[in-house]
C-alpha cells in the first residue's frame, strides 16, 4: 500500500496556512479533480486525497492531532466516517453545482469500508426559498461615483394572513404523518461503495413537519403570498459591465418559515455617447484644426466628472494622446486616467481667402519632403 502524502503537500499549502488559505486551496483542487468534470483515470483518487486532507486540516482538533503525530494521530484516533464528519463539503460543492448523490457516491466508499454516511444530517426543517434574478442599468458616470438603484419586483413572502404557517387563523396544525414531524425523509440504497443515505425535505409538508387542518384561504396552505416589494441596490464604484451581484437573503422566502433564497442582479453599463471605457481608463476623441495643433490651444472635453479644460501643446501631431490624470474610473486598485486622442482635422473644402492663406503659409514653410531611408532610422 502506497504511503500517504503529507496533507499540506496534497493541498499545496504550508503549516502556517490559515483556514481561509486551506479552504481556498481545497476549493481549487476539488474543482480540478472532481470525477464528473475530470475524466482522467486517476481523477477520483486525487479527488479523494484532497478531500481527506481538507477534512483533517479544516477541523482544529484533527489538525492539532495531525500536526503533532502525523498520519498516525489520525488513523489511530478517528474512524473513516469520523474523519469526514463536520467538514463543510456541502457549501463548497453547492457552488460547483454538485449534488448530494455525488457526495455520497464519492465519499461513501472512500476507504473501501462500506460505511453509510449522511451528508445532510444537519439539513432539516423547512426548505430554502427560491433564488431570483433581475437586471439593472447604470450610466458610466454612476460607475465612476457609485450609486444606488431602486428595484421593484414580485417576490413570494410570508403570508400576511396565516403568518407563514399555512393554516387558516383559528385552526390547528397537525404533525405530518409522512415524516412524523421531523421535516425530512431518508432513503437508503446499497451500492458498490457501500450504503448511501440520502436525506431530503419531506414532500408532503415541505420540510416543516406540520400540516394545517384547514389551509389558509390566501396562500392555500403554502405559507407564502406574492408581494410587490421595493429594494435599494448599492452599486459600487468601478463595477464592470456584465457583473453579477449576489444579494444574500433577498430572494423568495422559504415555505413554512424556511430561509430565504438569494437575489442575483446582473449589471449592464449603458454606452456613453462620447466616452469609451478601457479597464480603469476612459478614452475620448478630440478634434482640433491645424492652427490649434501648430500654435497650441486649450479645449474643453467631457469627463465622467463634468467638462474640464485640457492644454494642447504647440506642435501636437494628429494621433498623439494627452493624459488627464485621475479622471478615469476609480477602483479598489486606484483611479484610472482619461486618455484624449488628438485628431487634427483637415478641411475638405476651402474658401478663396483660406486657400490663399494656406498657399502663402506653404511657400513660407517650404517643401520638406526629404526622408531618411528606413534603414537609417
Amino acid at each position: 500500500m502506497a504511503e500517504k502524502r503529507d496533507y499540506y503537500e496534497v493541498l499545496g499549502t504550508d503549516r502556517s496556512a490559515s483556514q481561509d488559505d486551506i479552504k481556498k486551496a481545497f476549493r481549487k483542487l476539488a474543482f480540478q479533480y472532481h470525477p464528473d468534470r475530470n475524466k482522467e483515470p486517476d481523477a477520483e483518487e486525487k479527488f479523494k486525497e484532497v478531500s481527506e486532507a481538507y477534512a483533517v486540516l479544516s477541523d482544529p482538533e484533527k489538525k492539532g492531532q495531525y500536526d503533532r503525530f502525523g498520519h498516525a494521530g489520525i488513523s489511530g484516533r478517528y474512524s473513516a466516517e469520523d474523519i469526514f464528519r463536520g467538514a463543510n463539503f456541502r457549501d463548497i460543492f453547492t457552488e460547483f453545482g454538485f449534488g448530494d448523490d455525488i457526495l455520497s457516491r464519492i465519499f461513501g466508499g472512500i476507504f473501501g469500508g462500506g460505511f453509510g454516511f449522511n451528508f445532510q444530517r444537519g439539513r432539516q426543517g423547512p426548505r430554502r426559498g427560491s433564488d431570483l434574478q433581475t437586471r439593472i442599468e447604470v450610466a458610466l458616470e454612476q460607475v465612476a461615483t457609485g450609486t444606488e438603484v431602486e428595484l421593484s419586483l414580485n417576490r413570494l413572502k410570508k403570508c400576511s394572513r396565516c403568518n407563514g404557517d399555512g393554516a387558516e387563523p383559528g385552526t390547528d396544525v397537525a404533525t405530518c404523518p409522512t415524516c412524523k414531524g421531523t421535516g425530512r425523509v431518508e432513503r437508503r440504497t446499497q451500492s458498490l461503495f457501500g450504503q448511501m443515505i440520502r436525506v431530503a425535505p419531506c414532500d408532503r409538508c415541505d420540510g416543516s413537519g406540520k400540516i394545517p387542518d384547514v389551509p389558509c384561504t390566501v396562500c392555500k396552505g403554502q405559507g407564502l403570498e406574492e408581494k410587490r416589494t421595493r429594494l435599494d441596490v448599492k452599486v459600487p464604484q468601478g463595477i464592470e459591465d456584465g457583473t453579477q451581484m449576489i444579494l444574500r437573503g433577498q430572494g423568495e422566502d422559504g415555505p413554512h418559515g424556511g430561509p430565504p433564497g438569494d437575489l442575483y442582479v446582473n449589471v449592464r453599463v449603458k454606452p456613453h455617447p462620447f466616452l469609451i471605457r478601457r479597464g480603469r481608463d476612459i478614452i475620448y476623441e478630440a478634434e482640433i484644426n491645424f492652427p490649434q495643433a501648430a500654435l497650441g490651444t486649450s479645449v474643453n472635453v467631457p469627463t465622467l466628472f463634468g467638462e474640464k479644460p485640457i492644454k494642447v501643446p504647440s506642435g501636437t501631431q494628429s494621433g498623439e494622446v494627452l493624459r488627464m490624470k485621475g479622471d478615469g474610473i476609480p477602483t479598489r486598485f486606484g483611479k484610472g486616467d482619461q486618455l484624449v486622442h488628438i485628431n487634427v482635422v483637415i478641411p475638405k473644402k476651402l474658401k478663396r481667402r483660406q486657400r490663399e492663406l494656406i498657399e502663402e503659409l506653404g511657400k513660407e514653410l517650404g517643401a520638406n519632403t526629404k526622408k531618411k531611408a528606413w534603414w537609417w532610422r
